[in-house]
């Protein structure tokens, strides 16, 4: 089975830095046509250039909690490639949360961000992938009409005082995932995530910026004993979009150092 996603077209939303980039970056590296999505148009256009008729490689500006800005980022990826194979939801917010504070509205927050914003992309995309598929009109039921791939966080089953809303949207994230994987498999569109660890992604660099001590933090509990690079998690997300990962739906996979085994400080040997 191929692990190959050349030639598929592929949304990827949080891409203007961080993990989205370096997810699309390996993506158009595979051969895939590639839409990157974030609000920062500024940060977009640094580091792809403006968009090119022929080119494997497009930005899209905007507001993607809106259920507008996300037709029309369907619109324009259906314009520019004819189609849509893979989205791969890694648009996401981490802010702390007082656990006592009724006023608090980081779970809402969050909630809108991390977990309803993928929900809605995902129903949008979903329904034109289904569309493509009965244009094909194989007739025989096998193979992939599409692929949703969404960043969770091992946050959703170990949290932290301080992160009551970012847990709670990753679980929520993860049961998403899964119930969408159920509805979508008869229109044979698979629905995985990856959730993930400490990976260095840009709020983790500007957290360590702030509190250089929480690095020995993570370390001591990671049994790998370090902070993996972006790279490290793209591949894992190309499996799950690949035609390698075709009998998986509906999964949480797992990419954290072994993080989530232990409970206590584990000082790797050296």
């Amino acid at each position: 089975m191929s692990f190959s996603i050349s030639g598929k077209t592929a949304i990827i939303t949080g891409a203007a830095n961080g993990i989205g980039l370096a997810i699309g970056r390996h993506f158009v590296d595979k051969g895939a046509n590639v839409i990157f999505a974030d609000m920062d148009e500024e940060r977009l256009i640094k580091e792809l250039g403006e968009n090119q008729e022929g080119s494997p490689v497009r930005y899209f500006a905007g507001d993607l909690r809106q259920k507008l800005t996300q037709a029309n980022l369907l619109s324009a990826t259906i314009d520019a490639f004819e189609s849509v194979d893979i989205l791969v939801n890694a648009s996401r917010q981490i802010l702390s949360s007082e656990a006592l504070n009724p006023d608090d509205d980081a779970v809402e927050i969050l909630l809108q961000q991390n977990m309803l914003t993928a929900l809605r992309m995902s129903q949008q995309v979903a329904r034109r992938m289904i569309k493509q598929a009965e244009g094909e009109g194989d007739g025989q039921g096998q193979g992939q009409a599409g692929t949703i791939v969404n960043l969770s966080s091992i946050a959703a089953r170990r949290t932290h005082p301080d992160l009551l809303g970012y847990s709670i949207s990753a679980a929520a994230l993860d049961q998403m995932t899964r119930s969408l994987a159920v509805a979508l498999a008869p229109h044979r569109i698979r629905v995985n995530a990856v959730a993930f660890g400490s990976v260095m992604s840009n709020s983790l660099m500007e957290t360590l910026r702030e509190h250089d001590d929480y690095r020995d933090e993570i370390e001591c509990h990671t049994p790998l004993g370090r902070i993996a690079s972006a790279m490290e998690l793209v591949e894992a997300v190309q499996y799950l979009a690949s035609d390698g990962a075709a009998f998986m739906t509906g999964q949480i996979m797992t990419v954290d150092g072994g993080r989530t085994l232990i409970d206590a400080c584990h000082a790797p040997a050296h």
